[in-house]
C-alpha cells in the first residue's frame, strides 16, 4: 500500500491537490482521498478561528472524484465557527475527528447568524462521521442565559443551536465520538433517511435546559444504538413524521428518558410508527419511556414497542401523557388530539422513584387502544407498592404486572379520576 498525503495551503489549488493526493489501497480496488484541517491553513490552538480552514478542507473533500477522508487531527482543538456544510458531494465522503472541534464560548459571536445552526450539515449523502474524537458544543454561557435556567430577568427565550444537525442527508453514520456541552440538542435528524448513530458518548450537566442527545424530526429508517447518553433533557426523542426507529442498547441517566413527542404543538399534524426501543438502561431520569402529546394535535402514534428495559431509580418509569404542556402558563383544554394505538410495554422491570410507576392519561375525545402491557414489574425505590393510574386507556395485560394493570378492556370504558386538568409538565 503507498500513501501519498496532500499538501495544500489554499483552496485555489485544492482541485489539483486532490487529484495528486490519493491512497490506493491493494486488493481493495477502491482509491480514497486523504485531506486534513491543517493542509489548509488551520491553527488548533483552540483559540485561532479556523474556520475558513475547514470550509476550505470540506469543499475540497467534497468536490473530490474520489472517495474523501476529511481528518481532524488528534491532540489539537480547533474552534470553528457557526458553519454550513453544503452537498451534493461527488462520492462518499467520511469526517474522522480524531482532535477536538469547538465552538465559540460567547453567544454574541452569533449576532447576525442563525441562532439555531453550529455545525449544518444540508444535502449530504453517503457520509460517515467517525474517528474518536470531540465536538465541544461549549454551551455554559448559554445555559446560564436561558430563561428555562435563569429565573430572573434579564434572560434569552432565543433557541440555542443544536450542535451538529443533518438535514436532507441520506446514509449518515455518526459513530465514537464525544458529544459534550451542546448549547442545545447534540445530535440532530431532519428529514432525512437511512442514518445511523452508534458508539457515542454524549454528556451535558444534568441542570443544561433542551440538551437532547439524539432527536429525530421527520427522519425515516434510523438506527440508534450502542450510546451513553447523560445530559438535561431527553437521551432519545422523536417528533414529526419518523417512521422505522430502532433505538436499542442504550445507556441513559441523567436526563429525561427516551421520548416519543412531544407531539401535535400548535395544532400540528405528527405522525410516528413502527419504533422499537429495546434493551436500554435508564438511571436517575425524571421519565422513562414516554410518549406525549399536547391537546389540539393531529395525527398519530402507532406500533409502538418498549422491551427489554431496566430502570433505576425512575420517575415516572411508563408514561402516556396526551395533555402534555410546557409553558409558564396553564394551556387551554381542547377536544383533538393525537392519536395513541398499539404501543406494546414489555419486559420492563427496576425502580420507580415515584408513586405512581405507570401513568396512562389518555384523551376523552380521542383515547388510548390497542395497548399492551406484559410482564413488567416495577417498585418504589426503597421497597414498597407503586401504582398505575389509566384514564381512557384500553387494551390488555400478559404474564406477570405489577403494578397491577388499570387497563379497560374497551376502548369506550374509563378507569381513574376525572379529566386530568391541563398542566404545566417536564
Amino acid at each position: 500500500m503507498a500513501i501519498l498525503r496532500v499538501s495544500v495551503m489554499r483552496l485555489v489549488v485544492a482541485a489539483m491537490a486532490v487529484a495528486a493526493g490519493v491512497l490506493f489501497f491493494s486488493g481493495a480496488g477502491e482509491a480514497r482521498v486523504l485531506l486534513t484541517l491543517d493542509d489548509f491553513g488551520a491553527v488548533g490552538d483552540g483559540i485561532a478561528n479556523d474556520t475558513q480552514a475547514f470550509l476550505d478542507a470540506w469543499n475540497a473533500a467534497c468536490a473530490s472524484t474520489e472517495p474523501a477522508v476529511l481528518a481532524v487531527p488528534a491532540g489539537k482543538t480547533y474552534q470553528i465557527w457557526p458553519v454550513r456544510l453544503a452537498g451534493p458531494c461527488k462520492k462518499k465522503l467520511k469526517l474522522m475527528i480524531s482532535g477536538t472541534i469547538a465552538a465559540p464560548a460567547s453567544p454574541d459571536e452569533w449576532a447576525g447568524r442563525d441562532p439555531t445552526k453550529w455545525l449544518f450539515v444540508f444535502r449530504v449523502d453517503d457520509l460517515s462521521v467517525s474517528g474518536g474524537g470531540t465536538i465541544d458544543g461549549m454551551g455554559a454561557e448559554w445555559w446560564a442565559r436561558s430563561c428555562k435556567r435563569k429565573k430572573t430577568k434579564p434572560c434569552s427565550t432565543v433557541s440555542a443551536p443544536k450542535a451538529l444537525q443533518f438535514e436532507e442527508c441520506r446514509r449518515v453514520s455518526v459513530q465514537g465520538i464525544t458529544m459534550q456541552n451542546g448549547p442545545q440538542f447534540h445530535l440532530m435528524f431532519t428529514r432525512c433517511t437511512d442514518v445511523k448513530a452508534s458508539f457515542l458518548r454524549v454528556v451535558a450537566p444534568e441542570s443544561s435546559p433542551n440538551t437532547d442527545g439524539i432527536h429525530l424530526n421527520d427522519t425515516t429508517h434510523a438506527q440508534i444504538m450502542d450510546n451513553l447518553i447523560s445530559t438535561g433533557d431527553d437521551c432519545v426523542s422523536m417528533v414529526g413524521n419518523c417512521s422505522d426507529v430502532r433505538v436499542k442498547d442504550i445507556s441513559c441517566g441523567p436526563g429525561h428518558g427516551i421520548s416519543i413527542g412531544s407531539l401535535g404543538k400548535n395544532r400540528t399534524t405528527d405522525r410516528i410508527e413502527n419504533v422499537r426501543v429495546d434493551t436500554c438502561l435508564l438511571t436517575n431520569t425524571t421519565n422513562g419511556v414516554r410518549i406525549k402529546s399536547w391537546q389540539g394535535g393531529m395525527g398519530y402514534a402507532h406500533n409502538l414497542r418498549f422491551e427489554g428495559i431496566v430502570m433505576k431509580n425512575v420517575s415516572n418509569p411508563i408514561i402516556i401523557d396526551q395533555y402534555y404542556c410546557d409553558q409558564p402558563t396553564p394551556c387551554a383544554n381542547q377536544t383533538q388530539a393525537v392519536e395513541v394505538r398499539k404501543i406494546e410495554f414489555a419486559g420492563i422491570r427496576g425502580t420507580s422513584a415515584t408513586e405512581q410507576a405507570i401513568k396512562l392519561a389518555c384523551s376523552d375525545a380521542v383515547p388510548c387502544r390497542d395497548l399492551e402491557l406484559r410482564n413488567v414489574n416495577l417498585t418504589m425505590v426503597g421497597g414498597g407498592a407503586a401504582s398505575a393510574f389509566c384514564h381512557r386507556a384500553s387494551g390488555k395485560a400478559a404474564g406477570a404486572v405489577v403494578p397491577a394493570s388499570c387497563l379497560a378492556k374497551a376502548p369506550h370504558r374509563m378507569l381513574g379520576d376525572a379529566t386530568p386538568a391541563a398542566r404545566v409538565g417536564s
